[in-house]
């Protein structure tokens, strides 16, 4: 079941098996002179990081950065799990997430009102992070890591306000958590899909950093979810194409159901969105019980959430 993958010289992939799938959450390894991990998923991953640093060789103590794009707890959930095993190491967060990751409450809160009861299965247990423990990193900081690698931090939001992104001067490559979207390894062809989960969700935000990450003109785009995409112009492109439908979609959709409750508005958003996908797994020949679908449809529930949310206010707003 263990799954690590050497994607460059000096990067490894470990799976980490959030919500029991293959190839959904993953955590980057850059070997160098101070050991860095780039996300941990939640805290029953941690388990399948563990063996996965096993099975690379690194004992924890060589552990010196644990860095979390956004505290969203399918990214840094299990950051505080994980640093109680690593003596050396220090977490590094973007300035807005790490009071949040210290008193963790509403992050608890913020998730239980999205998973509901499967909140202790897929989340449990939650600690909390000392402060002289954690690095904020403001936008534009670098850090070296090794003589010949720099990592640039930069400000992302629109997935969320707490999100940054991380280019590797080695690669010249991004870690880009889910500012652009998600990436489905699982299919034969290219299928980058936006990440739109509430409360936070901003698509002008999301688009303004997505023309940052691809002012760097990076050879690689390395996604929160899952693995690395040698194509960004084809991850640009499909960003601007999906959110535009995703938005229209959300338009027509809550302004049908203009009497209807937030679920009852996302659920059925969620099946339009499907739709909408549907039509290009079946230009190539997907068939309907190809385990994307899984991925894809627990993906959509949590982006139809945050789109009616975005919408609602925003309506309001303009009304």
């Amino acid at each position: 079941m263990l799954e690590t993958l050497r994607i460059e010289k000096d990067l490894s992939l470990v799976d980490l098996y959030d919500l029991t799938f293959a190839k959904r959450t993953g955590s980057y390894i850059l070997h160098e002179e101070e050991l860095t991990i780039i996300e941990t998923s939640a805290s029953p991953s941690i388990p399948y990081l563990m063996e996965g640093l096993k099975d690379l060789n690194i004992e924890l103590k060589s552990i010196k950065n644990i860095i979390i794009t956004h505290i969203h707890l399918d990214h840094a959930g299990g950051a505080g799990l994980l640093l109680e095993k690593c003596p050396n190491a220090r977490v590094i967060v973007h300035p807005k997430g790490a009071r949040h990751l210290c008193n963790p409450v509403r992050l608890i809160q913020g998730a239980k009102a999205v998973y509901g009861n499967k909140f202790d299965e897929l989340f449990d247990p939650i600690v909390p992070i000392p402060e002289d423990r954690l690095m904020v990193m403001n936008d534009g900081d670098t850090l070296s890591i090794g003589p010949k690698r720099t990592l640039t931090f930069f400000d992302t939001p629109g997935h969320a306000k707490h999100h940054f992104s991380i280019h590797d001067s080695k690669t010249n490559g991004v870690f880009v958590g889910d500012t652009v979207g998600v990436y489905y390894p699982q299919l034969d062809f290219e299928l980058y899909l936006p990440s739109t989960s509430p409360n936070q969700f901003d698509p002008e935000a999301m688009l303004d950093s997505a023309k940052k990450i691809f002012s760097y003109y990076p050879n690689a785009i390395y996604f929160g979810h899952y693995g690395k995409s040698d194509n960004p112009r084809e991850v640009s492109r499909q960003l601007k194409h999906w959110l535009s439908l995703f938005l229209k979609k959300t338009e027509t959709t809550v302004d049908r159901l203009e009497e209807g409750s937030f679920v009852e508005m996302s659920n059925l958003l969620a099946e339009e969105l499907l739709l909408l996908v549907k039509t290009v797994l079946d230009e190539h020949d997907v068939p309907e019980d190809h385990a994307v679908y899984n991925y894809i449809s627990v993906d959509l529930k949590v982006c139809a959430m945050g789109l009616v949310d975005y919408y609602t206010k925003t309506a309001k707003k303009t009304s």
